[in-house]
């Protein structure tokens, strides 16, 4: 195993973690903003993992993911995960199903503001760093710059990384899967006789569509939202 693999997928864990903790806390702070405080009473409304976390999306699921490989276990694949479901009730709203979307979307947009945060980051590398934009379209491929502080190169590493993982989760939990976050916005649009049916998805029906249809999608989705971000960077 070669030594700078394993800091890449230490970097991939990390971002995951902080990425979904961020993503809850989303969540938690739009619903405390539109009524409901159940959240943030349990003190969900913070970045901190320790609150967020799930033992099994959180740290297992993305450690076998991310780490698999390097120990030859070929489990490699997506890289996401989910936190602990933030509490909600909903009879708190003042407009229930308007309220309802609107704090299950804050979610998946709080991810893609960590992939506008860091496509900011390597945009001003590209410009203020002398040979900056050959780092940073360097790093596109995977390739370590050499002579390059190690310092400089984390940075432009941890933000491709970043938004990697942050577009991963917003196609992810977009996906009208259930629990993921789409399965709320699509709930809240089925006719009474539909969502009879559709509140039976769960348990292994969900984990099938997620890791079979789920895994499809975003690969299909992620190509080319990731060409869109590096015709950015390489026309900045």
């Amino acid at each position: 195993m070669q030594p700078i693999a394993f800091i890449i997928a230490l970097f991939e864990f990390v971002l995951l973690i902080f990425s979904l903790s961020f993503h809850e806390c989303a969540h938690a702070w739009t619903a405390s903003l539109l009524g409901d405080h159940t959240a943030r009473l349990e003190g969900r409304v913070t970045l901190n993992p320790a609150y967020h976390v799930d033992p099994v999306g959180t740290l297992l699921f993305p450690a076998l993911m991310i780490f698999g490989p390097l120990f030859g276990l070929g489990i490699g694949g997506m890289l996401v995960g989910w936190a602990k479901p933030t509490p909600v009730i909903s009879r708190n709203f003042r407009k229930i199903v308007r309220d309802e979307n609107l704090v299950t979307l804050a979610g998946p947009v709080s991810n893609l503001v960590l992939v506008l945060v860091a496509f900011v980051v390597l945009a001003i590398i590209s410009v203020a760093v002398p040979g900056g934009r050959m780092i940073v379209l360097s790093s596109m491929g995977g390739m370590l710059s050499l002579g390059v502080p190690s310092g400089l190169q984390a940075v432009v590493l941890l933000a491709h990384i970043a938004i990697l993982i942050n577009l991963s989760l917003f196609f992810f939990n977009l996906l009208p899967i259930p629990p993921l976050d789409g399965s709320h916005l699509l709930r809240n649009m089925l006719p009474y006789n539909a969502l009879q049916y559709y509140d039976r998805l769960g348990g292994w029906i969900s984990w099938i569509l997620m890791i079979l249809v789920g895994g499809f999608i975003l690969r299909m989705l992620l190509g080319p939202a990731l060409g869109i971000v590096y015709f950015g960077l390489a026309h900045i």
